[in-house]
């Protein structure tokens, strides 16, 4: 399984069981399991955490819709109609979290790939509000921001891969795009998530990972 999406000049590669395509200049790659015994374990910091603290979904970008819309109207397999001021309507989606068609963009939830609690837990708390506002609308990377259906982002809420994941047929991908995107944001991982990736990630020895860091 290969997911090689482009959304702008930056890209992530994630393969599964086969290398990945090359990979652009900027970007790092590495195996799975290298890429997460090299993400830096340190324990969770909560206090403070308030989710207005990472702006989202704004239009960044300045092209008329939102961060939501633009990754609604990029991740559409039937595409919806969009109107003035971008509002969408129409269009089907594929939640891959449960493997669910979604119809309508009123079904679909915009997940932040780690959570944004989670991501103040691992790093965050120490962020400026521009860096935050950036990882809350980061476009430059496919899998920072992934279109699911409501209920799967809601059972799986500000949990990480310990605690909560996908139907198990995705878990390579899945916990490619989790570290994938730890990496790119410089976030940690606590040592209960950081056994949980390695355990799920021995079943995938020759996954590869490729990332564009955010700075």
């Amino acid at each position: 399984m290969i997911r090689h999406l482009y959304r702008g000049l930056l890209a992530t590669v994630f393969a599964c069981a086969v290398l990945a395509p090359a990979s652009p200049a900027q970007a790092d790659e590495s195996t799975l399991l290298d890429a997460i015994t090299s993400l830096p374990v340190a324990e969770e910091i909560r206090d403070g955490y308030k989710r207005e603290l990472y702006p989202h979904w704004k239009d960044d970008d300045k092209n008329g819709c939102s961060a939501r819309n633009d990754v609604l109207i990029a991740e559409a397999i039937e595409a919806p109609t969009v109107g003035v001021g971008c509002t969408i309507t129409g269009g089907v989606w594929h939640s891959y979290y449960d493997d669910v068609l979604v119809q309508g963009p009123s079904g679909v939830d915009i997940d932040h790939m780690v959570p944004l609690a989670e991501v103040h837990d691992s790093g965050g708390y120490g962020w400026t509000t521009e860096r935050r506002r950036r990882y809350a609308n980061d476009l430059g990377s496919d899998v920072t921001l992934v279109g699911v259906s409501a209920r799967s982002n809601r059972q799986k809420a500000d949990q990480d891969p310990a605690t909560w994941m996908p139907m198990p047929a995705v878990h390579c991908r899945y916990i490619g795009e989790w570290v994938a995107t730890k990496h790119r944001w410089s976030l940690a991982v606590d040592p209960a998530e950081r056994e949980a990736l390695l355990r799920y990630a021995a079943d995938y020895p020759n996954a590869r990972i490729t990332y564009t860091p955010a700075d």
